[in-house]
């Protein structure tokens, strides 16, 4: 019998964090992932299935799973749903970040 070869996640996600250009999709996409890992943190803690929690917000398995696979990206009014369906409330917080300087003829030109 053989058996697969494998390597942690820790480590290959250090090797990928090597390239610029998914270094910038993984920051893109962080904020959801997030999000959703905090909903299966959540739903765990809570031993309830994607069944159960898709029950309570009136709405089929199948697109528990697409949330927590990452290939739905859900509206705020859904999430909203989400988050009082396990008992908890949205919050959303605007961090200060690194903005590129803007010059006035941009400035002008956006208004």
């Amino acid at each position: 019998m053989m058996s697969k070869a494998s390597v942690d996640f820790k480590t290959v996600k250090e090797m990928l964090m090597q390239d610029e250009e998914f270094v910038q999709e993984y920051e893109k996409l962080k904020p959801r992932y997030e999000v959703i890992a905090q909903i299966i943190a959540i739903r765990n803690e809570m031993n309830m299935t994607q069944e159960q929690l898709a029950v309570r917000m009136n709405t089929k398995k199948s697109n528990i799973s697409r949330l927590e696979r990452g290939t739905y990206n859900p509206s705020l009014d859904y999430l909203v749903k989400v988050a009082k369906s396990l008992g908890k409330e949205v919050h959303i917080e605007l961090r200060d970040v690194e903005c590129p300087k803007i010059d006035s003829k941009e400035a002008l030109t956006a208004s």
